[in-house]
């Protein structure tokens, strides 16, 4: 799922890859598990350094393709699976070194433009936006939740502020038919009454949209939460986030488990330090002038990184009590 080049439609371009290369130092060698897959254009970079294997995921089907063509290119140090990260703890990693995971969080151009996944508010037709392995789609949401459910999505997904107007609307005017994506975008415009000049306005809402279809927050929690036990001492964990909402649940986790841990509550934390990871900078890496200029779209850009430390302890709970509320949004969709 990188983001890509939109200016130039026949090139491919990872966000922020020669920073994250940096990051990894693929030329010592290791195996790489490319969460996001997309393109390939993380895959593909490291692999053209020796003694690095990668082991790649991806839950759109429309990525094999690529992936078959670095398979041929690779054939010994390369396996694709059609897979969400979020089981990335189910593919039997025990005997393998893993000195990196990335996790791109960003969408493709090919994927953003295609009809078929309607996850631009340019579509037209039946709404969609289903990435691949999912049990609803956009059109189920937006037909059947209610209006409660639809603007805690809105709001908590696409910080839409309007949320409850527009909810209001949708199911409104879906008693007299079936929503598409055209009128979907329709009755987003008249319901907002602070029109934007900067985005869409529908922007907001098709993200919310996009993120409660793919149960994109709980992905990345258990994705993270996976990650970080599959990783060896002094692996590296990498996220490119691209909305606020995903770099504030990384954000969260990479503090959470970088921070002096306590082994028992009677005992100060400074006396007994007990970190998961080691936290290198504690701002995010951004693109650079050059970047911008050649791929506009990655102006949202965040990579943040951890490195492995040999401690280990239970933190599960902790993440998922602290984004609880929502994952409880997102489980609205059992119902559809």
């Amino acid at each position: 799922m990188e983001a890509t080049i939109v200016s130039d439609k026949t090139k491919h371009y990872p966000v922020l890859l020669n920073e994250i290369v940096s990051v990894i130092t693929p030329q010592h060698g290791g195996t790489f598990i490319d969460c996001t897959f997309g393109q390939g254009g993380y895959s593909e970079k490291i692999l053209n350094y020796k003694n690095t294997r990668v082991i790649a995921l991806d839950r759109d089907i429309d990525t094999k393709k690529k992936a078959d063509n670095i398979s041929y290119k690779f054939p010994n140090r390369f396996i694709f699976k059609n897979k969400r990260f979020s089981q990335l703890e189910n593919l039997k990693l025990k005997n393998e070194n893993i000195t990196g995971v990335i996790f791109d969080l960003g969408y493709s151009y090919a994927q953003i433009k295609d009809s078929k996944k309607g996850l631009s508010f340019n579509s037209t037709g039946e709404l969609n936006m289903k990435m691949g392995i999912n049990d609803f789609s956009a059109k189920d949401t937006i037909n059947k939740l209610s209006v409660e459910e639809l603007e805690k999505i809105f709001k908590f997904f696409g910080e839409e502020k309007e949320a409850k107007r527009i909810a209001v609307s949708i199911v409104k005017n879906r008693q007299l038919k079936e929503i598409s994506t055209e009128n979907l975008v329709e009755l987003i415009e008249r319901a907002k009454k602070r029109k934007s000049f900067k985005i869409h306005n529908a922007t907001k809402v098709f993200q919310a949209l996009r993120i409660f279809v793919n149960k994109e927050i709980s992905e990345l929690i258990y994705g993270l939460i996976s990650a970080a036990k599959v990783l060896k001492k002094d692996g590296v964990l990498i996220v490119v986030t691209f909305h606020s909402l995903e770099d504030k649940i990384v954000k969260y986790f990479f503090k959470s488990l970088s921070e002096n841990k306590s082994i028992s509550r009677y005992i100060p934390k400074l006396d007994q330090p007990n970190t998961l990871f080691r936290m290198v900078k504690k701002k995010p890496i951004i693109p650079s002038a050059k970047e911008l200029k050649e791929n506009p779209p990655s102006r949202s850009a965040k990579l943040r990184y951890i490195i492995k430390k040999d401690n280990f302890y239970e933190f599960e709970t902790d993440i998922l009590r602290k984004f609880k509320y929502l994952i409880d949004i997102e489980n609205f969709g059992n119902k559809l």
